[in-house]
């Protein structure tokens, strides 16, 4: 089964060392494949029988390893060039930390930008997080794909950094509770309304 690999969220972006990617090579099977996804990610391929004792081996050498599949995928965030403490890096992995891996009815894609250049396409992610000094605007609804893509439309601004995880965590779960089967996320937005997401994360 396929498991997701991925550097932490750090200054510079998705960056392995050829420690970590020795790693990976080492633990799998060779005739495995491994695909890089749009989503900063290894997927790699292993034995199901042999999942945890994998996933400690690439742990220890400072990888991420989460579900592959319907899940919200890492955090899709910036290369933090303005500086760890400026772009707000601490918040990034905490925020990492409580949304990667969580199943949902389609694959949930969640952007972070240090600020306002927004290097890593926030807008184009399902939900996205943008530092504004020291507070947070978060966005909603972003669909890259297609002949008519969309940008995500701002939900709240000037968020404090102590309420960004309880909001993005209520409105994946909200997203969870209320998608019509596998509805994608930028249509259960434009179903549900503005609006009324921003009354259930209030």
């Amino acid at each position: 089964m396929k498991i997701a690999v991925n550097p932490q969220v750090q200054v510079g972006g998705s960056l392995f060392t050829p420690v970590q990617l020795a790693k990976i090579g080492s633990v799998v099977e060779s005739a495995a494949k491994i695909e890089m996804t749009p989503f900063k990610q290894l997927y790699v391929e292993v034995p199901s029988d042999q999942i945890e004792s994998i996933k400690e081996e690439l742990e220890r050498s400072g990888l991420e390893v989460h579900p592959a599949g319907f899940v919200t995928k890492s955090l899709i965030a910036c290369n933090f060039c303005k500086g760890a403490e400026e772009a707000g890096l601490e918040t990034a992995r905490t925020l990492q930390q409580a949304i990667a891996g969580i199943e949902t009815p389609t694959p949930l894609k969640i952007g972070y930008a240090g600020c306002a250049l927004g290097t890593s396409e926030p807008l184009l992610k399902d939900i996205s997080v943008v530092k504004m000094r020291n507070s947070f605007d978060v966005y909603v609804g972003g669909e890259p794909k297609g002949i008519t893509p969309s940008l995500a439309k701002l939900l709240i601004a000037g968020l404090p950094e102590a309420r960004l995880i309880p909001v993005i965590t209520t409105l994946i779960d909200f997203y969870k509770e209320k998608a019509k089967g596998k509805e994608k996320f930028s249509k259960f937005v434009n179903r549900i309304t503005l609006e009324e997401l921003v009354r259930i994360v209030g």
